[in-house]
């Protein structure tokens, strides 16, 4: 086989190089996209549940109320009503926006959930040693809870945020070009639906072992601690 072969006219690679522009900034969006929700979920999510194990009442009400309805909802539901909903209501919200404020919410009240389990399996034997010191609450629960919940709550965190990379997909559904909708794009154009569905595929697996191995390194890092 030449080298035309490859990279001559109708060849995938030269496909590629003709949609190199639509596929990087596709890729592009479900990188940011991704990173984004992930953060947001981990930070609101970590704050949800320390309230969910720790609050009075109330507020262990209201985010039980909000964990339970939002875990209990398809991650598409929720991204048709943050797009759709929100403009019959008479709001503005753009495509990526209402997409990435939906799978935030997915992925705050799986972290939350996450977290509380965390924080509920910490013997209480480790509160009262903390006590004895003269640690108030959230001394307690910075110096010797929290670090000891985060730590088991690491592999099933890891999981989510892998969930949450493959939930982007769905944002093609409401028109953002993300990676998925770029390759659409690409193959409606050349019709290498294996070739360039190959390569989607490979992409994700790649940014989800990233993730994965990422998270291993953190495990073995602190996997020698003990409290």
């Amino acid at each position: 086989m030449t080298l035309a072969s490859f990279f001559g006219p109708g060849s995938f690679f030269f496909e590629v190089w003709r949609a190199q522009g639509v596929l990087a900034a596709g890729a592009g969006i479900t990188i940011g996209v991704s990173a984004l929700v992930i953060v947001i979920g981990t930070v609101f999510g970590t704050i949800a549940g320390i309230g969910l194990t720790y609050g009075p009442w109330p507020v262990r009400w209201l985010i039980r109320a909000y964990c339970d309805i939002i875990r209990g909802t398809p991650v598409l539901v929720l991204i048709f009503f943050g797009f759709y909903g929100t403009a019959l209501l008479g709001l503005d919200v753009g495509p990526i926006t209402a997409g990435i404020a939906a799978i935030s919410a997915f992925c705050i009240a799986h972290s939350a959930e996450i977290l509380r389990g965390a924080l509920q399996s910490i013997p209480t034997t480790q509160s009262d040693a903390a006590k004895a010191i003269g640690l108030g609450f959230w001394g307690r629960l910075y110096y010797a809870i929290l670090p000891q919940a985060l730590r088991r709550a690491l592999p099933p965190a890891i999981n989510t945020a892998v969930e949450m990379v493959k939930a982007t997909t769905l944002l093609s559904l409401i028109g953002v070009v993300d990676l998925l909708l770029a390759t659409q794009q690409a193959v409606s154009r050349n019709q290498m639906i294996l070739e360039f569905y190959g390569a989607a595929l490979l992409f994700y697996v790649l940014i989800n072992m990233l993730i994965s191995r990422m998270g291993a390194r953190i495990e073995q890092r602190y996997a020698h601690i003990r409290f």
